[in-house]
Parts: C-alpha cells; sequence; structure tokens
C-alpha cells in the first residue's frame, strides 16, 4: 500500500507538480473572480429616493440668526426659514401660529451652530391640503407614464451613474416630484442597478435591452438628466453644464448652464438645475414629446421596413408557386388541414457574457420555426441567464430547432441548456 502512494501516476515528478501548481492558479483564479463580481454589485453605490408627496417645497433659504443659546438661535432660523418660504410662494399675510400649522417638515440643507448664533440653508415642506386654499394651487392636472430616470454626472473625465455615490444622484434622490406633473422611476443604485444603468447603456439603442430595463423598474419610457462638472481650479468657481434628454433613441430636449462660486455652492446649483429639468420635461409632456415609444412595447414592435419588403416578397413568390403548381389546379383539391399543436412554456437557460450576447440569443431563439415568444426572466451580465419560451411542441423538438438554428443544446427536467 506505501508503494502505491509514492507513485499515483506514471508521470515525471516535474510535471506532476506543474499540474498541481496550474490546478492551485486556476483556484486562485476562480476566487479572484468572484471576489471581482461581488465587488461590483457590493458597497454603498446610491442613495434611495425619498417618498414621493403631493406637498409643497422651497428650498435654498439662507438663515443667519442669533439667541441665547444654540437651541433658540436652531428654533428662531426654523421660523424665519418658514415665513421666508412663504414669501417666495408669494402666499398672503397669516400669523405665525398659522403658518406654523401648514409646515410639514424642514428640510437641513446645511446648517452650522454655534453657541449663540445659528447659519444655515434650509428647506421648507408646506402641507398641500392646508396651503394650496390659500395659494390656490390645485396641482397639475395631467400625469406622464412612468418614467425611469437616469442621472448621469460628468466630471473629471469620468461619466458616473450609481458606480459610485454622488452628489448628482442624491440631488435627484431627495428632490420632492410628489406635485410634478412627471411620474418619475428613481432607482436606489442597490444590487444590479449599478450594473444596468451605466451611461453606456444610455447610448444603447436596441429596443430588446431597453425593454428588459423597463420592465425591471416597472416604467414605461427613460427619461437622461445629464450633469457634466467643470471646475475651474482647486476651490474656485464651477461650472454646470446640464442636459435634458429622453427615450431610447437619446434625444435631445434642452441644454442650459450654471455656476457655483465654490463646492460649498454646489448644491444650491443642483437644485436650481433640479426644478429647471422639470420644467423642461413637463413643457415636452405638455407639447406631446414624453408619449411612451411604441416600440418599447413587444406586441406592438415595428418591423424593419427593408425586412417587410422581403417578407412580401416571399408571400407573392408563395401565392405565384401555388398557381403554377398542378396539383393545386385539380378538381376537388383542398389542401390538408392544419395541425394544431399545443404550445407549452420551457425554461432555457443560456450563457451572457455582456449585453449584446443576451440581444442575439434573444433574437435567434424568437426566430426559430415554432417559437411564439420568449422573453428573459433573469439577466446575469458575465454568468448565466434564463428566459422563458413559449414554443408550439414538446422539449426535445424545441432543442432539435434550436440545434438546426446552431446552438449546442443539453435536455433537462422541462428545460434546456444553450451555448454556442
Amino acid at each position: 500500500m506505501a508503494q502505491m502512494l509514492l507513485i499515483p501516476f506514471s508521470v515525471p515528478r516535474r510535471q506532476f507538480w506543474l499540474g498541481v501548481a496550474l490546478v492551485a492558479a486556476a483556484l486562485l483564479l476562480a476566487v479572484l473572480a468572484r471576489g471581482v463580481l461581488l465587488a461590483q454589485v457590493e458597497g454603498e453605490r446610491g442613495i434611495a429616493a425619498v417618498a414621493s408627496s403631493g406637498d409643497i417645497q422651497i428650498g435654498g433659504i439662507r438663515v443667519d440668526v442669533s439667541g441665547k443659546n444654540a437651541d433658540e438661535a436652531r428654533e428662531s432660523g426654523w421660523k424665519l426659514a418658514q415665513r421666508l418660504g412663504w414669501e417666495k410662494l408669494k402666499g398672503p399675510k397669516i400669523s405665525d401660529s398659522q403658518l406654523e400649522s401648514m409646515v410639514s417638515a424642514i428640510v437641513i440643507e446645511h446648517e452650522q451652530i454655534g453657541p449663540r448664533r445659528y447659519v444655515a440653508t434650509l428647506g421648507v415642506i408646506f402641507d398641500r391640503s392646508r396651503a394650496g386654499g390659500l395659494l390656490g394651487a390645485g396641482g397639475p392636472v395631467e400625469h406622464s407614464a412612468p418614467m425611469l430616470l437616469v442621472p448621469v454626472l460628468y466630471s473629471g473625465g469620468t461619466q458616473t451613474v450609481f458606480e459610485v455615490r454622488n452628489p448628482w444622484q442624491r440631488a435627484w434622490a431627495e428632490y420632492q416630484a410628489g406635485a410634478s406633473a412627471i411620474d418619475y422611476v428613481r432607482p436606489s443604485g442597490a444590487g444590479g442597478d449599478s450594473l444596468l444603468l451605466t451611461f453606456g447603456q444610455t447610448e444603447r439603442r436596441s429596443r430588446a435591452w431597453w425593454r428588459n430595463i423597463l420592465d425591471e423598474f416597472g416604467a414605461a419610457d427613460v427619461l437622461m438628466a445629464i450633469a457634466r462638472v467643470e471646475r475651474q481650479w482647486p476651490g474656485g468657481p464651477v461650472k454646470g453644464t446640464f442636459t435634458a434628454r429622453y427615450g431610447p433613441d437619446n434625444r435631445f430636449l434642452e441644454s442650459f448652464t450654471l455656476r457655483a462660486d465654490s463646492e460649498n455652492d454646489l448644491p444650491a446649483m443642483y437644485q436650481k438645475a433640479l426644478a429647471r429639468f422639470d420644467s423642461i420635461y413637463t413643457g415636452a409632456l405638455n407639447r406631446g414629446l414624453l408619449k411612451p415609444d411604441p416600440t418599447l412595447v413587444a406586441q406592438n414592435a415595428q418591423i424593419d421596413p427593408v425586412l417587410a419588403a422581403l417578407l412580401a416578397a416571399g408571400r407573392n413568390a408563395d401565392a405565384v408557386d401555388a398557381l403554377l403548381d398542378p396539383a393545386a389546379s385539380l378538381p376537388g383539391a383542398a389542401a390538408p388541414p392544419p395541425v394544431s399543436v399545443a404550445a407549452a412554456t420551457y425554461t432555457v437557460q443560456f450563457a451572457s457574457p455582456d449585453a449584446s450576447a443576451v440581444d442575439s440569443a434573444l433574437a435567434t431563439v424568437r426566430s426559430t420555426a415554432g417559437v411564439q415568444g420568449a422573453a428573459t426572466s433573469s439577466i446575469a451580465i458575465g454568468g448565466t441567464s434564463v428566459m422563458k419560451v413559449t414554443f408550439a411542441g414538446g422539449i426535445e423538438e424545441l432543442a432539435a430547432a434550436l440545434r438546426a438554428r446552431g446552438w449546442q443544446v443539453v435536455v433537462g427536467n422541462n428545460a434546456l441548456s444553450i451555448r454556442r
């Protein structure tokens, strides 16, 4: 038994240890790759959006007050902010107690508290049900369909959305959009959001890929809010160029420029930009530009004109062949009745190293004979994705049809695994 253990393989010792080293290296690479994939989705990558309500919010109110102590100075600052916010809304003159009863929250944008002094930039949220009657604000009549918002920050030569936490995405997450005519869908950046929603996605035109993403977030169309920040010098003025775009074709709506005197004024600049963006999108909605793209709905997807012409030519050729067929002209000749085959839904797994692989797999499976529909149920970029396929026939027939399209197919329990 000892001699058998001393000679486990009939190969030279150097080749044996080389093989062991290669196996160990492969295992190490697998562990490192798993860590890289986890690192792409783990960590704090975004800020969850605040709950939207129909209340009226006024931000950017600066106060500088004094008091006997820090608490009294802070209380005086909040009361002053309420009064200044009401004046910005051009509300009628009312008592302090009546004004305080209409305030639902104070938002602290920035504050400095001293022993007897309070300096802050605040926001005030007024209850619309109580303040709306005095302001004559009944809210917007028309609302948009749910619109997925993709906030892109271009700073330092890098475009980011949810890859890291950034102030532009934070501003959109904290924006109180309840009173807006636009129904914003604002992802939090958690989980796979940072992989699905990137700057590169805004340049992609694939309707199949966009349909999957919009279905994931329950949206009908997409809006792109792009902020390009340029710093003149460290600690100096900051120039912001903001561009509003929409739709899977990344269509241009409007662009504008704002300026902040220093880094400390960036939050105020972003708040002004948010109000401007909402005004731009609301104007586009009123002009009928923000209607959901019909090509993003699978059953309404439009066929390319060239493909439609080829299909029409094929139908015409079939009609000519039927007229020239002698058997078709015989009396009593009739076409055999069509055989109806019950359709069933099967699970199909496929490798998806990138987005183009997902589009290619979907397109190939959908064009396979007998397939009545195919849609992804799980997407894993860089791994194995899953689609549900509705096929008129059995699973072995589906496997044969896919093999005819060039796929290598493994048949499982009511499921298939395909690869090139």
